[in-house]
């Protein structure tokens, strides 16, 4: 082979070799872009489910007030009310034989200072500290002025979370005999 041929052939392979390298840089580039997209997302990931939960149970502690006022101005016998309540998550639980109304989640977020009671307005705030996570709950207590049913009944109803709201329907029974005044729930 003469010495031309040698350089063709030379050439030739550093062309290739160019080539080879550009893609190897490209794939190291692209990895080293991924690893930090991870990091970040690792790192904010956490964060964003906090504030998540957060809102949240700031919207629950909305509805739950949102409820009170309903029952605050029912008026007379026979008056009927009904609101819409949307649950993205956790669990609001009628618990009519304790005429009290309990929200409770799960949530990253610590809400209030855990285990301690704290009032934000009528609604009771509880914190219990868990491994990883939180549970929190939110409770409107009734059994002072007024005597809770679900469909005339002193039972649990239990409302899980829904992508559609649920429709909650409050009447004014009358009062029972200790004078508190009877509502009765139904989920229409």
């Amino acid at each position: 082979m003469n010495k031309r041929g040698k350089l063709k052939l030379f050439s030739k392979r550093n062309n290739f070799s160019k080539t080879g390298q550009v893609w190897i840089e490209t794939v190291i580039y692209t990895l080293i872009a991924f690893v930090m997209i991870g990091l970040v997302l690792s790192y904010a990931q956490p964060k964003i489910q906090q504030l998540q939960d957060q809102t949240i149970l700031q919207q629950s502690t909305g509805m739950l007030k949102q409820i009170d006022s309903t029952i605050a101005t029912m008026g007379t016998v026979g008056n009927q009310r009904v609101i819409e309540i949307g649950i993205k998550q956790g669990t609001l639980k009628l618990e009519c034989a304790i005429d009290k109304i309990v929200f409770q989640m799960d949530s990253k977020s610590e809400y209030s200072e855990p285990g301690k009671i704290i009032n934000d307005g009528d609604v009771q705030v509880f914190t219990e500290k868990k491994s990883g996570y939180n549970t929190v709950t939110l409770t409107m207590d009734y059994s002072e002025n007024y005597n809770l049913k679900f469909e005339g009944r002193d039972e649990l109803k239990t409302l899980s979370k829904s992508s559609t709201p649920y429709s909650l329907s409050i009447s004014n029974d009358g009062q029972d005999s200790d004078g508190k005044i009877i509502l009765n729930m139904t989920i229409t």
